[in-house]
């Protein structure tokens, strides 16, 4: 990253955060990273820093009622909450941001009174801000790769005073204006936003030039800030199609002197808006905008239930603010969002219920609050592998060292395993769902390999431990790995044709109950018959012919991933 590219978004976040936003700075923890925040603090910025977690809630945000300082003082006392005062919101790990903190941010940055510092440490496609607040920031920088300088390059403190005491009397001029929008057209750009970002970032360009009006120069820069990160993709242009001819002139009108003025000559504005495009295409190189692109195309796919939505699963993780009710099937009581919610009443209930007078608390049954944690969900990789056959015995050898290492490496994560195999009449869940690694090769020990290959069996069996698997709050894929040559039928007769069309079948319910799964064909040669069943599973479909545990455990762990 050019020097002057940092330290002209440094300096346009320390004039004005509030117009701009703020800034989306993706970059892993790091020293890089943590010179730069600390270079902040240096810079005359107009608002203090405040740092927020992907986990803070509702009271700490927005203050609320104090339940201790209440009871002691016998009348209601208020606490007050972060987003109280104007400041720049540092929010960390912004990439794990929830949807419903998400939303309360994007309404603060509405209200103009606050500014955002997303630290985003996303490290795969897919993963990152959450669009409510990336399309409400009109910097960006990314410093994965970076090498950080010997020294950062930091704005002028006393240009950056002086630009913010200029910033209100900058002129924009109406062709610019147009123009930024057309560039925003031409990238695909559909967010409103995005222009009147670009605008205020070229404003405050040109104050810190000590100018009262934007230029070409601005503009172009600030489209190289704002709206490079927004740009999708973008194909290939189509060729300018052939110039029209010119229409042909009367007879009596070729000697005619009424002809077009020539065009004026050209003014620092009105700009191209193609210029602005190449601005902003320059800035960042193709590799990122397609990260980005796909982030934000894999964020809109995967949707949400509603702000602060939960999947369902078997496990509790971290708490969530709690909720009125009454407690059953085991929930327990949040006793100090109960007493907070009891306080503000306590004068009124006692003028109304004299005969609860002596009591030193009234609590009725509208002031429970439950506790709730967020319901985490272990995942479990289903082997389903095929045991029959000459290659049967290398076949196994290497799914079991897939297993041990794939266990080996996610106890952390919590990843569960289960291996069943189908060979001669049927299959058999050799290994039921677990994360005990020492249990794993005891039952894998001996196994037989051999026979004819009941698909179709396998895939039946898979999908019954992939149903319990999920009944117990267990997040199932399936990795099948086969020759693709199926030739029992599940009523254990040998019947090619049958087998094929039952395999099928059991591959569409798969897929509607949408379950993940997986394909490896281990076949010397790619079969067309088990990509199609790949696809019918709307499954993954890996050709590995001479895998090893290390590659398949590469590979299933990247599934999980997934």
């Amino acid at each position: 990253m050019e020097e002057g590219f940092l330290r002209s978004a440094l300096a346009v976040l320390a004039v004005d955060p509030v117009a701009v936003g703020g800034l989306w700075l993706r970059a892993r923890a790091g020293p890089y990273r943590q010179r730069l925040l600390e270079s902040l603090t240096l810079l005359p910025l107009p608002l203090p820093l405040q740092r927020l977690s992907p986990q803070i809630g509702d009271e700490a945000l927005y203050g609320g009622l104090d339940a201790v300082g209440s009871l002691q003082a016998g009348r209601p006392v208020l606490r007050r909450g972060m987003l109280d005062r104007p400041s720049l919101l540092v929010l960390t790990m912004a990439e794990r941001c929830p949807p419903a903190l998400a939303a309360r941010l994007a309404q603060t940055l509405d209200q103009h009174h606050h500014g955002l510092l997303a630290l985003d440490e996303a490290a795969e496609a897919g993963e990152g801000l959450p669009a409510t607040l990336s399309d409400r920031l009109g910097l960006f920088l990314d410093l994965d790769g970076e090498r950080a300088p010997d020294v950062l390059p930091l704005p002028d403190p006393q240009t950056v005073l002086a630009a913010r005491a200029l910033l209100p009397s900058v002129r924009l001029p109406h062709d610019g204006v147009i123009e930024v929008v057309r560039a925003c057209a031409e990238l695909a750009i559909l967010s409103p936003r995005a222009p009147i970002l670009t605008l205020a970032v070229a404003r405050a360009l040109a104050a810190l030039d000590g100018r009262s009006a934007v230029e070409t120069a601005d503009l172009r820069q600030a489209a190289a800030l704002a709206l490079s990160h927004r740009a999708a993709p973008m194909a290939e242009a189509a060729e300018d199609p052939p110039d029209a001819p010119p229409p042909e002139m009367p007879p009596g009108d070729q000697g005619s002197d009424d002809r077009p003025a020539d065009p004026p000559p050209e003014t620092d504005l009105p700009l191209a808006a193609d210029m602005l495009v190449e601005a902003a295409r320059t800035a960042l190189p193709d590799s990122l905008l397609r990260d980005l692109a796909e982030g934000r195309a894999s964020r809109a796919a995967k949707g949400s239930s509603g702000s602060g939505a939960e999947r369902a699963g078997n496990r509790r993780g971290r708490p969530l603010p709690s909720r009125k009710g009454r407690p059953r099937d085991g929930s327990r009581i949040d006793l100090i969002a109960t007493l907070r919610a009891a306080a503000p009443w306590q004068a009124m209930r006692r003028r109304d219920a004299p005969h609860r007078a002596g009591q030193v608390l009234l609590v009725d049954t509208g002031d429970l609050h439950i506790r709730r944690a967020k319901v985490m969900s272990d995942r479990v990789l289903i082997f389903a592998v095929d045991a029959s056959g000459s290659a049967a015995i290398a076949r196994l050898a290497e799914a079991k060292g897939a297993v041990e290492l794939l266990l080996a490496r996610a106890y952390s994560r919590r990843d569960h395993v289960a291996l069943l195999t189908f060979r001669g009449r049927k299959a058999d869940l050799l290994l039921p769902p677990t994360r005990s690694l020492v249990q794993t090769k005891n039952r894998l020990r001996g196994v037989p390999g051999g026979g004819a290959t009941p698909l179709a069996d396998g895939l039946r069996l898979a999908l019954d431990t992939a149903g319990l698997a999920r009944a117990r709050g267990m997040t199932p894929t399936i990795a099948l790995l086969t020759d693709g040559k199926g030739n029992i039928a599940l009523d254990g007769t040998p019947d090619r044709a049958l087998c094929e069309a039952e395999a099928n079948q059991l591959a569409a319910t798969i897929r509607r109950a949408g379950l993940s799964a997986l394909v490896i064909d281990l076949g010397l040669r790619p079969q067309p018959r088990l990509a199609d069943l790949a696809a019918r599973m709307g499954a993954r479909y890996v050709v590995l012919p001479r895998a090893d545990a290390g590659r398949l455990a590469q590979v299933l762990g990247a599934s999980l991933e997934a």
